[in-house]
């Protein structure tokens, strides 16, 4: 497994806006070699994915998951695209609260199989549609789709901006999207406690429970990495939608951000 530098303090990483294809986590990395890394984190971590995001989130990821859910307001008429999403969490729960049809694209393989798999533990057997893809180029048709999501998976992409570009081509006009990601505490205490156990205490439980240190490394690393809110927001309005909110959650250890397709 490629080993992020774990000594690189967390406020010497302030992400520049574009610059996340030249970063894996705090060690520089080549841009073209950056997917297939992260597809070799995931394809570590596929089968612990649900603890792993317990780990990182206290379990109160499946709240913030429930409240993105409450804000896409599923109908029987809507079509979800779930990026990122290859364990189905996401697509689930959009299914449960009567959601139309969903279809998850994951560029890990992986995840995908575990999704599949979840699916039939919960006799899902249509509604859902399992496919592997890169965010920035979806192998989904222009206009397709009512609503999108993508849940603890832009900051892995390589460009952001070209996975929201990505996004927008595939929305219907008037379609929504919509990103759950981890983010940048705004509560000064809160920070410090965070920074503690994202890079003390969470690579150690990663090596106890998942034995896989380094996956865990670099998945707090990246959060550190990952644009600011107020900056992402820009980005999401620069490429075309509108009516751009950000939703902090749990003080910004969390955000949603949202908008319009137009």
């Amino acid at each position: 497994m490629f080993r992020a530098m774990s000594d690189t303090p967390p406020h010497a990483t302030k992400p520049v806006s574009g610059s996340e294809g030249n970063w894996f986590g705090f060690t520089p990395v080549d841009p073209d070699a950056k997917s297939g890394l992260v597809r070799a984190v995931f394809g570590s971590v596929a089968t612990n994915y649900d603890l792993m995001n317990d780990l990182m989130s206290g379990g109160i990821h499946r709240l913030w998951k429930d409240t993105l859910m409450t804000m896409v307001a599923p109908r029987p008429d809507m079509t979800l695209l779930d990026v990122a999403g290859g364990t189905g969490d996401i697509a689930f729960r959009f299914l449960e609260r009567g959601g139309g049809a969903a279809v998850v694209c994951d560029i890990t393989e992986a995840m995908v199989r575990v999704g599949r798999d979840r699916a039939i533990d919960r006799n899902i057997l249509s509604g859902v549609q399992w496919t592997v893809g890169d965010a920035e180029k979806l192998p989904v048709a222009a206009r397709s789709v009512d609503a999108y999501t993508i849940a603890f998976g832009l900051r892995n992409v390589t460009r952001i901006d070209e996975a929201i570009a990505e996004a927008r081509r595939v929305l219907k006009p008037g379609g929504k999207f919509y990103c759950l990601e981890f983010s940048h505490v705004v509560l000064p205490v809160l920070r410090e406690l965070y920074d503690l156990y994202s890079f003390q205490v969470l690579p150690k439980i990663g090596r106890i429970v998942a034995k896989d240190e380094d996956s865990y490394r670099y998945l707090a690393e990246s959060i550190r990495r990952f644009p600011p809110q107020a900056e992402l927001a820009k980005r999401i309005e620069a490429a075309g939608f509108a009516s751009v909110r950000v939703r902090n959650l749990t003080g910004g250890i969390a955000a949603i951000h949202s908008g319009w397709r137009i």
